[in-house]
């Protein structure tokens, strides 16, 4: 919070945060309003959403190491707040349907391709090497402020407008008008203090230069696929909470909303105690991935709304530690010049394997009952962490390395900006 440029973006943020989070509770409600839908259609809105993640993140690490992230995060924003103004209107006027909403899902994950890349990257432009994990640890403190907030204010809101498919639109259009405050915000940055690396220049092959680099990163290979099966299979919580609030404990838009928040809590926990932590250990990133496969089995397995809302906080306790030692990890260790890149590939497999998981789990939902969409989520974790260790085995051929708990070091690059 010494960096006055941070402290602009940390408070445009948690505004637009809790429009975010209400967006993300009002959309989901949105869609099981319209007649006919269930968990095939959420998954499909989830997918819809992040596919453009999937196939458009990769060009936006290049984007991101070319051009001013400023400008271009100023950009995504006002991107996704058009989006988010489209549907809140049709919504608001009690006449969306499925297929709109699938539509305005995909444009708003456009904007999220690029935008997430450039704001990861952009976080050590604004606060210098030295304090990338603490960076971290705060924006994630940030975000789950809002998840404690939004989702709980979604759920009331909507609750109080009626429930029906109007009241998630003025729900949403809150939402439009939050992206103003992280636009401002950047705009009144100060941009002598950033510290921005020299932009790279065109050439061809900049996307298969990231990916050479990273096939050479053992250790980062291993977090790909660490977040690779937690991101795709296990972070379904929109659909697995809506699913397992209405279909198994038949409770209605308050409740759900505070699900949400329940997750929030051991988040915003997770998230300060990382923002204290200096250096991340490997050992973490095994502990936290592995503590959250099995919060989810439990939680799939618990008897009643109230056991299930208590426990949430664990499994957002083990989320946002996975999530933020591999984030802090790969920022600090990659060299600034591909740094855009790395985020890209990172935002990638973290966010871009939710058009494959969330159908899959919608269809588990639907096909074997909600609770399943958790046992399943959290069985795949797990197997993605035995996937990681034979990973990083195999690419450094040293056994007692792979098992050895060790500290992330600064490499020498990571100090010129």
């Amino acid at each position: 919070m010494s960096h006055q440029n941070y402290r602009r973006y940390f408070a445009g943020s948690i505004v637009s945060n809790v429009g975010t989070w209400m967006q993300r509770v009002a959309q989901d409600w949105l869609v099981l309003t319209i007649p006919g839908n269930g968990g095939a259609a959420l998954g499909i809105t989830t997918g819809l959403q992040f596919l453009p993640i999937l196939l458009l993140s990769p060009y936006a690490g290049v984007v991101a190491d070319r051009f001013p992230k400023r400008r271009v995060l100023q950009l995504t924003q006002g991107t996704m707040a058009l989006a988010a103004l489209l549907l809140g209107v049709i919504a608001a006027l009690g006449v969306a349907q499925t297929w709109h909403v699938y539509l305005i899902a995909l444009a708003f994950g456009v904007g999220a391709a690029f935008d997430g890349p450039v704001r990861q990257a952009f976080v050590s432009e604004m606060v210098g090497p030295d304090d990338v994990t603490n960076a971290v640890g705060l924006n994630s403190a940030a975000f789950n402020t809002a998840r404690i907030v939004g989702p709980a204010l979604a759920g009331l809101l909507i609750g109080l407008f009626g429930g029906g498919m109007e009241a998630t639109g003025w729900v949403i259009l809150i939402n439009a008008v939050s992206y103003l405050a992280v636009i401002w915000q950047l705009e009144r940055m100060d941009t002598r203090a950033l510290h921005t690396p020299a932009p790279t220049g065109r050439r061809p092959g900049m996307l298969l230069e990231g990916l050479r680099y990273l096939r050479g990163q053992p250790k980062m290979l291993m977090i790909l696929v660490l977040v690779f099966f937690a991101g795709t299979f296990g972070m379904n919580f929109q659909m697995t909470s809506a699913l397992m609030a209405t279909e198994v404990f038949g409770k209605g838009a308050s409740e759900f909303g505070l699900l949400g928040s329940a997750l929030a809590v051991g988040s915003l926990t997770g998230a300060l105690l990382a923002a204290r932590r200096p250096k991340v250990r490997v050992r973490l990133l095994f502990a936290a991935a592995i503590g959250f496969g099995v919060a989810e089995i439990v939680a799939g397995s618990l008897p009643s709304y109230l056991a299930f809302a208590l426990f949430c906080p664990l499994i957002g306790f083990a989320t946002i530690t996975l999530l933020n030692s591999a984030n802090a990890t790969l920022q600090i260790e990659s060299d600034p010049e591909l740094r855009g890149r790395v985020m890209a590939i990172y935002m990638t497999i973290v966010m871009g394997g939710t058009p494959i998981g969330a159908p899959v789990i919608g269809w588990i939902g639907e096909t074997y009952g909600a609770r399943w969409t958790l046992i399943v989520g959290g069985l795949m974790v797990l197997v993605g962490v035995l996937l990681a260790l034979l990973v990083h085995r195999f690419a450094t051929g040293d056994d007692e390395q792979a098992s050895t708990p060790t500290r992330l070091t600064v490499p020498a690059g990571a100090a010129r900006f």
